[in-house]
C-alpha cells in the first residue's frame, strides 16, 4: 500500500512524535517497515525511483514489473554505504564487518583463502610520521591496567625538562601536565609558530608513495638473503609462455591508515611470508624453510630505516621536503607464546580504524571548495586551520595555463587541481589534512576483496527470500534524494534496525557458546 506524503512535505512543521504515531498507526506500517530494511539504520539513505524487472536468465523473457510508485513511499531505499562511523554508524558498522573479514581471513584461512596461512610468519608493524614540532602527549611507562581502551594508568609528565625555557615565540617549551586520555590539548603544538604544518600536511600527501617504496624494499631484501643462504628460485610459466625464474618468497599485505590526534597519518599492517607454486604462481602456499618471521621483521626494520621521499620542488621550498618514517617502528609477532596478541584482536583493531577518518583530530569535514575554504583555513588560527591552509597554500596553482605567467601566492579561487604544479592535489584533499589514500589497503592476494564480501551477501539475500531461481532482477533507477522523508520515519527505521543487530549479536554469541561447549565435551 502506498503511504500519502503529504504529512511530510518540506516545511511542515510536525513533531516527531507526532510523525512516528502517524507512520506507526497507518495500515501499511508492516509494510514499510519491511520495504525500508535494507536501508534501515542509514542516516542518509538513498532514494531511488523507477521501474523494477524480473528477468528469466536463459532466454531475457520479462516475467513481471513494478514501478516503485507501487512501493511505500513511491520510492525505493537503498543504505549510503558510507564507510565513516561519524557520518552514518550503521553503514560503518556493515563496512567494519567486511573489513574484519578482509584482514582476518588472510590470518586465519577461509573464504576462498586456504586454512593453511595460519602457519605463515606474520608480523604486525606500526609505521609512525617523524616530528613536526613538539606536541602534548600522554605516555605511560609501564601499564597495569586490564582495558586500554579505559585506561587508568597515571601517565608521565608531558614534556619533563629542567631548562623551562621559552620558544623564540615566548611560548613555554617545557609541560609538567600529566594530561587524561580525554585532555583536549593531546596533540597541540606547544607552539604554532614553531610547528612546521607544511611539511606535515606534505607528509600526509607523500605517505602513500613512502609505503609503496618501503614495501618494495621489504620484498628486495628477502630475495637477497635467499640468494645468499642458496635457497634457488622458483621457475614458472607466465600466461604468454614466457619462462621466468622468480623469488622463492612474496610478501601480502593489509594496511589501515589511522589520524592520529596532532593530524598525521600513521599506517598499521600485516605482513605476511608466502610462497610461489612452480604449477600455480597465483596459489598461496607456505614460505621456503629457510626463511623464516626473524628475516621479516628484520627486513622490516632495515626498510623503514634507509627509505625516504625527497618530493618535487616547490616555490616554497626549491629542494623539496624529506619525507621519511618516524623513529618509532614497531614490529610485532602475531600468534606467539606469551603475547596477547592473537589475529583476531589485531582485526578487530585495524577494523575499527578502516571507520575513523580525522575524527580524532576533532575535525570532519566534506570537501572543502573555493567557496567554503575562506571558513576553514587560516594561517594564525588553530591547529587544524593550520593545516588547512598549508594545504591549501602549497597547492596553488605556480603557473598560468598555457601563458606560463606566475599566479598569485594568496590566490585561493583557483582550481582544485592544477597541473602545472604536482603539489595540486593538496587543495583536492584539503578536508583530510592532505591525506588522499585509502584508509584500507591489501596486496592482491593477501584475502578476500570487499566486492567479493558484497556479492556473497546480496546472493544470500536473493536465496534466502526468494530461493534458488531462475530469475534475475533488473532495475532501471533515478537518483531523487538521500535523507529519510521525516524525523519520524529515521528514528522508526533506525529503532528496527538496530533491534536486528542486538538479535544478531546475541545469536551469535549462543552459537558461538554452543559450539564451545561441544568443543569442550569432545
Amino acid at each position: 500500500m502506498s503511504t500519502p506524503l503529504t504529512l511530510y512535505r518540506p516545511g511542515l512543521a510536525v513533531g516527531r512524535d507526532a510523525q512516528v504515531l502517524h507512520r506507526a498507526s497507518s495500515p501499511g506500517f508492516s509494510g514499510w517497515l519491511e520495504h525500508t530494511r535494507p536501508a534501515g539504520g542509514c542516516a542518509r539513505p538513498i532514494r531511488l525511483v523507477g521501474t523494477i524487472a524480473a528477468v528469466e536468465r536463459d532466454t531475457g523473457r520479462i516475467t513481471g514489473q513494478l514501478h516503485t510508485a507501487e512501493l511505500p513511499d513511491r520510492a525505493l531505499y537503498k543504505a549510503c554505504g558510507n564507510r565513516r562511523e561519524s557520518v552514518c554508524p550503521d553503514c560503518a558498522w556493515v563496512y567494519q564487518g567486511d573489513a574484519y573479514q578482509v584482514v582476518c581471513r588472510g590470518l586465519t584461512g577461509g573464504k576462498g583463502i586456504p586454512e593453511s596461512v595460519a602457519r605463515h610468519p606474520v608480523v604486525f608493524a606500526t609505521f609512525t610520521a617523524p616530528s613536526f614540532g613538539p606536541v602534548h602527549h600522554r605516555h605511560v611507562a609501564r601499564h597495569t591496567c586490564g582495558n586500554r581502551q579505559r585506561c587508568d594508568c597515571r601517565p608521565a609528565p608531558c614534556r619533563a625538562r629542567s631548562n623551562t625555557g621559552t620558544c623564540p615565540h615566548g611560548q613555554p617549551a617545557a609541560c609538567f601536565a600529566r594530561h587524561d586520555a580525554n585532555d583536549p590539548r593531546l596533540g597541540q603544538p606547544l607552539c604554532l609558530d614553531c610547528y612546521d604544518h607544511g611539511h606535515q600536511v606534505v607528509w600526509n600527501y607523500f605517505s602513500g608513495e613512502l609505503w609503496r617504496r618501503t614495501k618494495q624494499a621489504i620484498e628486495r631484501h628477502l630475495p637477497a638473503l635467499c640468494r645468499k643462504r642458496g635457497i634457488p628460485f622458483v621457475r614458472v610459466v607466465t600466461t604468454s609462455g614466457k619462462v621466468r625464474w622468480v623469488p622463492p618468497v612474496r610478501v601480502s599485505h593489509s594496511k589501515v591508515a589511522e589520524m592520529q590526534r596532532r593530524a598525521a597519518v600513521h599506517f598499521h599492517v600485516m605482513l605476511r611470508l608466502d610462497g610461489v607454486d612452480t604449477d600455480d604462481p597465483d596459489a598461496i602456499v607456505p614460505p621456503p624453510a629457510g626463511i623464516t618471521v626473524d628475516d621479516l621483521e628484520e627486513a622490516v626494520h632495515t626498510a623503514a630505516a634507509r627509505i625516504t621521499v625527497t618530493t618535487p620542488a616547490h616555490p616554497d621550498r626549491p629542494q623539496g621536503w624529506l619525507v621519511a618514517w618516524g623513529e618509532q617502528v614497531d614490529v610485532r609477532r602475531i600468534n606467539t607464546a606469551g603475547d596477547e596478541l592473537t589475529d583476531g584482536k589485531v582485526a578487530a583493531y585495524l577494523a575499527k580504524y578502516a571507520t575513523k577518518a580525522t575524527e580524532a583530530t576533532g575535525h570532519s569535514l566534506t570537501r572543502l571548495t573555493p567557496a567554503t575554504i575562506d571558513d576553514y583555513a587560516d594561517p594564525e588560527g588553530d591547529h587544524v586551520a593550520r593545516l588547512i591552509d598549508a594545504c591549501w597554500h602549497l597547492g596553488r596553482p605556480t603557473q598560468t595555463s598555457g601563458t606560463g605567467g606566475a599566479a598569485a601566492a594568496g590566490d585561493r579561487q583557483g582550481g582544485l587541481d592544477a597541473q602545472s604544479n604536482v603539489y595540486g592535489g593538496l587543495r583536492r584533499w584539503a578536508h583530510m589534512l592532505g591525506f588522499g589514500g585509502h584508509f584500507l589497503t591489501k596486496a592482491r592476494r593477501y584475502s578476500v576483496t570487499f566486492g567479493q564480501l558484497r556479492d556473497s551477501r546480496a546472493t544470500y539475500r536473493r536465496t534466502e527470500d526468494d530461493g534458488p531461481t531462475e530469475r534475475i532482477t533488473v532495475g532501471t533507477l533515478t537518483y531523487i534524494g538521500s535523507g529519510w522523508l521525516s524525523d519520524g520515519d529515521a528514528l522508526l527505521a533506525n529503532t528496527a534496525a538496530r533491534q536486528r543487530r542486538e538479535s544478531s549479536r546475541v545469536g551469535r554469541e549462543e552459537l558461538a557458546h554452543e559450539a564451545w561447549l561441544t568443543g569442550a565435551a569432545a
